[in-house]
């Protein structure tokens, strides 16, 4: 069982690989992210889904650029920019796919009626980036705000994922 703050501290440590290729040797410690530093790149983390309503799949660069820039030096903002990638993967690029194909299909089917009784589920489905929207901001407060968020289906798996 994980404690919420193991997540929070960190104390990284930079390597170096030996000339011989092998062995790699400590030769410095990176500093640690300060407290402000590390609940404001958390959030930005989760805000960059906006970046889809603009560009529709460019929103998960800030979270990537985050996580490879700052996982060595915090796992608190290493965790929460991996959720962040992970969320917006799965339901604003996901739930967007999947409405636009029921959308699709609703308007081909229209011809023949049919797609007329299709037309309430694509609305459904279009609700869901919509709500992933609401839940990032809900994300990007609690991680400015230094509370461990962890998104609903999302944050265990990239928890266990992330500590294997």
């Amino acid at each position: 069982m994980t404690d919420q703050n193991d997540f929070i501290d960190t104390d990284p440590i930079i390597t170096e690989v030996s000339d011989d290729g092998v062995n790699y040797t400590p030769i410095t410690k990176k500093p640690a992210l300060d407290y402000s530093e590390e609940k404001t790149l958390a959030m930005f983390a989760h805000l960059g889904i906006f970046l889809n309503l603009v560009t529709a799949v460019l929103g998960i660069v800030p979270p990537l650029v985050i996580y490879f820039a700052y996982k060595d030096r915090s796992k608190y903002v290493a965790y929460q920019s991996l959720q962040a990638i992970i969320f917006q993967a799965i339901f604003f690029i996901g739930g967007g796919i999947l409405a636009g194909i029921a959308w699709g299909i609703s308007l081909t089917l229209s011809v023949v009626v049919v797609g007329v009784l299709c037309i309430p589920l694509a609305i459904l489905l279009s609700l869901i980036p919509a709500g992933a929207l609401v839940y990032a901001i809900v994300a990007a407060v609690d991680s400015y705000n230094h509370r461990d968020f962890k998104y609903w289906l999302v944050g265990e798996w990239v928890r266990d994922t992330y500590e294997g």
